[in-house]
């Protein structure tokens, strides 16, 4: 069984790219089979993780327009840990082409089903808006995780994902949820940290991850050198904490056991 995550959010900088590149990376670490799958258009995660998107031939844009299949484009990140599917500028013109072709919100889903059986973990990171590309990654995984930081416009954004969310689960993917909440960024001497850290946990109970991600100058240098912060300072506190949010999460998955499959 693979576990398909999309790691969203509408709002930027609260540490998307960052989740999905180094919880893909942690995730390797325990062993487990892992895909990285770039959605968006800056190709952030793809350069993150030590690939040239400038000099790529083939990305995710040609399997989602279906000029070419996804074992033609998956590769190795530099380290071999892990794959990525890869992306660059050229996936901006996939949200004209989409909308001319059939199933249009299914693309990625379709194209994942064809390798799912080789991993353990498919991370999606998706764009900060709500597009067609967005939609794809919503409609290909089965949970989605939140990054957020703990700031009063966080919480006025996480309302406006978790309706997309739900508007989305009952229109295109009946299997959708909430797979859990991030705070990213986190300090936990401020107060309005902890009134925000005590509404999530109203609100979302277990959802939210009992791992935070502080802030951390080590994890924001990384991307820089091409590298995961495992790779660049795998002592640093923002190494740790994703080390730590992949055991939670691969502890969640062995708990629900084999209740939910992609398919």
């Amino acid at each position: 069984m693979s576990h398909i995550f999309t790691v969203a959010n509408q709002k930027g900088g609260v540490g998307k790219t960052t989740t999905s590149v180094n919880l893909a990376a942690s995730l390797a670490t325990y062993g487990k089979r892992v895909l990285l799958v770039d959605m968006d258009p800056q190709g952030n995660a793809t350069t993150g993780v030590g690939i040239d998107k400038h000099t790529l031939e083939r990305s995710v844009y040609d399997v989602l327009t279906g000029k070419v299949t996804i074992e033609e484009v998956l590769r190795p990140c530099a380290d071999g840990s892990f794959d990525i599917l890869p992306a660059n500028r050229d996936l901006t013109a996939a949200e004209v082409e989409l909308m001319e072709l059939s199933g249009r919100e299914s693309r990625l889903r379709h194209a994942l089903l064809r390798v799912a059986d080789r991993y353990d973990f498919i991370i999606i990171d998706c764009p900060p808006s709500l597009s067609m590309l967005t939609v794809n990654s919503l409609v290909a995984c089965s949970g989605v995780i939140i990054p957020m930081q703990c700031e009063y416009y966080a919480l006025e954004g996480l309302t406006d994902l978790v309706n997309t969310i739900q508007r989305i689960g009952k229109a295109l993917n009946p299997g959708l949820r909430i797979e859990g909440i991030l705070r990213t960024m986190y300090d936990p001497r401020s107060s309005l940290t902890n009134e925000v850290t005590a509404q999530l946990h109203q609100y979302f109970g277990d959802k939210v991850y009992r791992t935070t991600i502080p802030r951390n100058i080590r994890l924001a240098e990384a991307p820089s050198y091409g590298q995961t912060a495992l790779q660049y300072d795998r002592h640093a506190k923002g190494a740790i904490a994703y080390l730590g949010l992949a055991g939670e999460i691969i502890r969640r998955c062995k708990a629900e056991g084999q209740r939910r499959p992609f398919n």
